[in-house]
């Protein structure tokens, strides 16, 4: 297959952790050819979409983990798959580029994740499709309704909608003498829509992701335990990520978002638990395969890989008889 990952400068991606990498190195391995752009390097004339692509080698050096073998520019119709990882913020620049990749689904090309669904899919609202599985939840725009949710609640987490690794998410009580800033600093004054879930006590045990592959929910999580001082277990935020065997309850909730999340072409997906409770779907670029793969063998890269070559031979196959070759 040749295989183009949307991600990043390659620079900036820390390769002795980052999934994305984990993903190139193993497409290699089984074969593949690994090409990356920036979403910056997608055009589109008429309905022909191109993009100016790096052909990748990849190494095991954590430092010089990959050399350019060739620059190009190709449409979109030269690749097998095209695996979107790019970081959010889901900005105006990020929904442009779901719409070219969204032509490019239909010239035939497998696109991961579904474009139509990185959009319809926001990473903090999503959770309110799943009302059984998450804690009390408020989003709005309106100050006077999350102070009425704090005063409720006494403990909350307050969140903005487009952030990530724990950026901008603040804890607070009914009692913080600072609650008024820190609800009109994040709502800009009813200006910006704000996320307000009551406090989880168990986040001292982590914040689980939980990985879900087209429908296979991973039997491993990793458990963002937060540092001492800290309520976040982002692992951005300082958090120590520890892997360890997925609970049933665990179980039962990516089990009951699974098939819905497949349907919806989102192919890889990182749900967070806390406690027992669902608090995001990440949909943009989920993380935690390095981690996962290095502290319980079990190589999350190989399942992934396993599960886009099927995809591709039963949809790009009929495009292109050697697409696996």
């Amino acid at each position: 297959m040749k295989i183009l990952f949307v991600v990043d400068p390659l620079p900036k991606l820390k390769a002795y952790k980052d999934t994305s990498v984990a993903m190139m190195r193993e497409a290699q391995a089984r074969g593949h050819h690994v090409y990356s752009c920036d979403t910056c390097d997608l055009s589109a004339r008429s309905s022909e979409v191109t993009a100016s692509v790096h052909a990748l080698r990849l190494f095991s050096d954590p430092h010089e983990w990959y050399s350019i073998k060739s620059q190009e520019n190709l449409p979109v119709t030269a690749f097998d798959a095209i695996l979107m990882r790019k970081d959010p913020p889901f900005d105006l620049e990020y929904l442009y580029a779901t719409y070219l990749l969204e032509l490019a689904e239909t010239k035939g090309v497998v696109v991961v994740n579904k474009p139509q669904s990185l959009r319809d899919y926001n990473e903090k609202t999503a959770i309110l499709r799943f009302p059984e599985f998450i804690v009390p939840t408020l989003v709005t725009r309106e100050p006077a309704a999350i102070d009425a949710f704090i005063d409720e609640f006494q403990d909350v987490v307050l969140k903005p909608l487009n952030g990530m690794g724990g950026a901008s998410i603040f804890r607070v009580r009914k009692d913080d003498v600072n609650r008024h800033v820190i609800v009109e600093t994040m709502n800009q004054k009813g200006e910006t829509s704000v996320m307000a879930q009551q406090f989880i006590p168990k986040i001292t045990e982590g914040d689980k992701r939980i990985l879900v592959i087209n429908g296979e929910v991973i039997p491993y999580a990793l458990a963002r335990i937060p540092k001492e001082g800290e309520t976040r277990g982002n692992l951005a935020a300082g958090g120590r990520g520890v892997a360890m065997p997925i609970t049933s309850r665990e179980r039962a909730i990516a089990e009951g978002l699974s098939a819905t999340l497949k349907a919806a072409g989102l192919f890889l997906v990182g749900l967070d638990v806390i406690g027992g409770y669902l608090t995001e779907i990440n949909v943009t670029s989920p993380t935690c395969f390095v981690e996962i793969t290095e502290q319980s063998s079990y190589n999350v890269a190989n399942t992934f890989l396993l599960h886009l070559e099927t995809l591709v031979q039963k949809t790009n196959g009929k495009r292109n008889p050697d697409t696996l070759t």
